[in-house]
């Protein structure tokens, strides 16, 4: 039983092209509901599915795998087949990922591609540890939703379980791997204030696709969950835009002469600044000549100032090298204070590690919403 409104499936039959709407991680359909319902308003069949180990307890999560969560999307997708001629899919956060994966491997049998925030990597020094800290504790408190207007919408889990954002890492890196494989019509829609999936994750996917054309949309105005906050009407009409232009073949449609005239355009907007004649007193190259001989480097060496270590720094460095070196001690010598043996250097090599997960766990880290992801 789930205390989280709207985390049911989402199915609404319409015509006969279908989306297939995907939530993020921890997350539920709700978090999609509004989108899914503008789409569904514009004619089409629409499935938000539950996917494996949402909706209920993040207790059920955290016992399932990336491929349990997975096949519950296949699962979706075929369904949605049935009742349709052409379908879509359109993935948010994790749900990108997921998404991803299924074109990867499904992308004949689907029209067309839509991502909002999509998430196929995490830098943050925190998932460096997750791989051993998934052991030792089972989920961390969320912060909630990442959404800019003042009503929030719960719509998924209060904690993040770590074992299956662990399982996570490994879609991550299969997904990200396979990007190549994507070549189908391809919106990518991103905030440029997302607080929990770095934006640099849509430029990679836009970099690496071999989709002929690939449609980008940017939202300022909202943060990481675009469905729930202000321009969620942007988002259902260019989206909507997006599936009419596929159907009609003029997402495809590549105007030569057009092409051709905007290349040229940039070109002469790059030099119209730069005089390549003698006509002027000087030349870009003479200006280039000028720099070469002018005295002095125009590179200056930096002189950073030494890092300064904070008392929680100095106790893990402590113990990671004090720890060590006293059980050295005592093996060999026989030493110890206090008659405490040899677990002195353990308690203080334990007491090392301890901090530099605190160290490396930054207070700013933003694992939201039934968000993260």
């Amino acid at each position: 039983m789930s205390n989280i409104t709207n985390s049911e499936s989402l199915y609404l039959h319409g015509g006969k092209i279908g989306v297939l709407f995907l939530h993020g991680f921890t997350g539920s359909p709700a978090s999609v509901r509004p989108w899914a319902l503008g789409i569904h308003a514009a004619g089409y069949t629409v499935s938000a599915p539950r996917v494996a180990g949402h909706g209920t307890h993040w207790k059920d999560l955290n016992r399932t795998t990336w491929q349990e969560m997975f096949e519950s999307v296949q699962v979706a997708f075929d369904q949605l087949q049935q009742d349709c001629e052409r379908v879509f899919v359109a993935g948010f956060s994790v749900g990108g990922a997921l998404a991803l994966r299924l074109v990867q491997q499904r992308g004949q049998e689907i029209e067309g591609l839509v991502l909002l925030n999509p998430s196929i990597y995490d830098d943050r020094k925190f998932f460096r540890i997750l791989p051993a800290i998934k052991y030792i504790v089972p989920g961390l408190k969320s912060s909630g939703s990442d959404i800019a207007q003042p009503e929030k919408i719960v719509h998924g889990y209060d904690r993040i379980p770590l074992r299956a954002l662990d399982s996570i890492r490994n879609l991550w890196r299969r997904v990200e791997n396979d990007l190549y494989l994507v070549d189908i019509p391809l919106l990518v829609a991103y905030s440029l204030n997302d607080h929990v999936v770095n934006p640099s994750c849509s430029i990679t996917i836009i970099d690496r696709v071999s989709s002929a054309t690939v449609r980008e949309i940017i939202f300022e105005k909202s943060f990481h969950n675009v469905s729930l906050d202000f321009e969620v009407e942007d988002l259902i009409n260019e989206s909507e835009e997006f599936f009419r232009d596929v159907l009609t073949g003029e997402f495809d449609t590549i105007n030569e002469d057009d092409e051709e005239a905007l290349i040229n355009a940039e070109f002469n907007s790059i030099v119209s600044e730069l005089s390549l004649d003698e006509s002027s007193p000087t030349t870009y190259l003479d200006e280039l000549d000028r720099i070469d001989q002018a005295d002095g480097d125009h590179f200056v060496q930096p002189n950073p100032k030494k890092p300064e270590m904070d008392f929680l720094a100095r106790i893990a460095l402590g113990g990671l090298i004090g720890g060590p070196a006293y059980l050295a001690l005592s093996y060999l010598t026989g030493f110890t204070f206090f008659g405490t043996g040899p677990w002195l250097g353990v308690i203080a090599f334990t007491g090392g590690v301890i901090a530099t997960i605190m160290k490396l766990i930054r207070p700013d880290d933003d694992f939201g919403d039934g968000v993260i992801l």
